[in-house]
């Protein structure tokens, strides 16, 4: 049924396109028939907002992958550096949060570990809606920024690394075997911003599966129960996309192919000293207005990321 029900949207989506393209066709006709200079102006405003629709559609059609439809899980930890890197993992959660507000998505919080001085020092969050893992999970990676530095007296230039995980939200019936005696449980108060705010019961949650070493922790809610559930479900997806990653590994293997794997790799650049560009280095896609792409619009490279995928990785 839920097959079903996707082929059935983008069938009906389909249709909806061509009776727009329809109706702006004839309505475009009978507007330079009679000279309506002012319909015909409205008319090709629709169509490049059909445009982009359409494009936006086909994006979506590509998705063939398990879970490409499912909402995405993403994990952001700075790198070497300090208050500098906090500072800049908390920068690309604000522009995934921005690109998820845009595009229509609904993203909820699981867990968050602010910065000593700024920034943070991890947080993952839920992106909710159609496609979202098949939309970002070629943004997993190493991001790289460039900048003179705010917490720098001397205003010297710095570069600064984060981690970007993505992972599929897997529903409860997907197969993940995790048994009780591979996890070990700890409990410990949650850290907050002082006062009446910090929480003085052990509700926080961290879970270790010890065959793979996977670690998640959870603090956002003040029920243990509520974390741990949290954590459990952010665990089920961490282990069910390593599955697919050492699959992959093995086909490439099999294949005889050596390619790089995209986590611990620097996948795109973003630098604003001493010249303004953001380019991802697996695509060559390149923009020049950094802070519009800091401030959430990211369809240019995650789109051109798709098609790379499609194309097997090339670039």
């Amino acid at each position: 049924m839920k097959e079903l029900n996707a082929v059935r949207s983008k069938v009906d989506v389909f249709e909806e396109y061509s009776r727009r393209l329809d109706d702006l066709s004839e309505l475009s006709r009978m507007a330079i028939e009679e000279g309506e200079q002012g319909i015909l102006s409205e008319c090709e405003a629709e169509i490049r907002s059909l445009s982009e629709a359409i494009e936006k559609s086909l994006v979506e059609a590509s998705f063939h992958e398990d879970y490409d439809q499912n909402n995405a899980i993403l994990s952001i930890h700075p790198g070497a550096g300090g208050t500098e890197s906090c500072d800049w993992a908390a920068m690309l959660y604000r522009m995934y949060l921005r690109w998820a507000e845009a595009s229509g998505y609904v993203t909820e919080e699981l867990d968050r570990l602010p910065g000593e001085e700024a920034g943070i020092k991890s947080v993952t969050f839920l992106v909710k809606g159609p496609y979202g893992y098949g939309k970002l999970r070629g943004e997993a990676g190493v991001h790289r920024l460039v900048r003179i530095s705010p917490f720098d007296a001397s205003a010297r230039r710095h570069t600064s690394f984060a981690s970007v995980e993505v992972m599929p939200e897997v529903e409860d019936e997907v197969t993940v075997e995790i048994r009780d005696e591979d996890l070990k449980i700890d409990t410990y108060r949650s850290s907050g911003a002082g006062g009446q705010h910090v929480n003085v019961t052990d509700s926080a949650v961290r879970i270790t599966h010890l065959p793979t070493g996977i670690v998640v922790t959870c603090q956002k809610e003040r029920s243990q129960i509520k974390n741990r559930a949290t954590a459990m479900k952010i665990l089920r997806s961490r282990i069910y996309e390593r599955m697919i990653r050492e699959r992959a590994e093995t086909l490439q293997e099999i294949q005889g192919e050596k390619k790089e794997i995209a986590w611990g790799s620097q996948i795109r650049s973003y630098v604003l000293q001493p010249y303004t560009l953001v380019k991802d280095h697996r695509t060559n896609v390149e923009r020049g207005d950094v802070q519009r792409v800091l401030d959430g619009d990211l369809d240019a490279f995650i789109n051109a990321t798709v098609q790379w995928r499609l194309r097997g990785g090339e670039g």
